[in-house]
């Protein structure tokens, strides 16, 4: 879709930009969240059932985060149908994966996990539940390979720019304009 659209605004007006550089903040939330949530599931996902953190406000805030970054992406793309129609879609994905994962975390987990279940949202984080513990360990191979995943949020950034400037000298082509 992206490299047969273009945004609707003109990309010299302000609103074009301002809408770009939102996407990028998203797109570097997602990055930096994702890395805070590694520190605390790091090599223990699936043999240890993690509340505190990131994880004692959402149960899946890798998914919530992604989906923040996918959502900018649409953003740095220029156009909020974009932005909207990639958020949503990431966020039915993230949805059907985590009920999957839920299933198995209560077999693993049982009435633990069923606690957990009980009083943190699945997707939407509650705030007011943080806390965290006093020390803790990480997994540096856990967070550099997600900092190696990240990059690829940010790596949409030039090729959008790219895609922009291949329509824009028309080596590729506008089929549609997007608002």
């Amino acid at each position: 879709m992206l490299l047969v659209s273009r945004p609707s605004w003109n990309e010299a007006l302000v609103v074009h930009e301002a809408i770009e550089i939102t996407g990028l903040a998203l797109v570097l939330v997602c990055m930096f969240g994702r890395l805070w949530s590694i520190l605390y599931v790091g090599s223990r996902k699936n043999s240890e059932l993690v509340t505190s953190g990131p994880y004692s406000v959402t149960r899946n805030p890798l998914y919530l985060f992604s989906t923040i970054g996918v959502f900018g992406v649409g953003l740095v793309f220029g156009s909020i149908a974009a932005a909207l129609a990639l958020g949503v879609l990431s966020y039915l994905v993230f949805t059907l994966t985590a009920q999957r994962e839920a299933t198995f975390l209560r077999a693993t987990f049982g009435v633990s996990y069923l606690d957990y279940e009980a009083t943190t949202p699945r997707f939407w984080p509650d705030p007011r539940l943080y806390h965290q513990p006093d020390e803790m360990t990480f997994s540096p191979q856990a967070l550099k390979r997600t900092f190696v995943d990240a990059l690829y949020f940010l790596a949409m950034v030039p090729a959008i720019e790219g895609i922009e400037y291949l329509q824009t000298t028309g080596y590729l082509p506008t089929l549609f304009w997007l608002p």
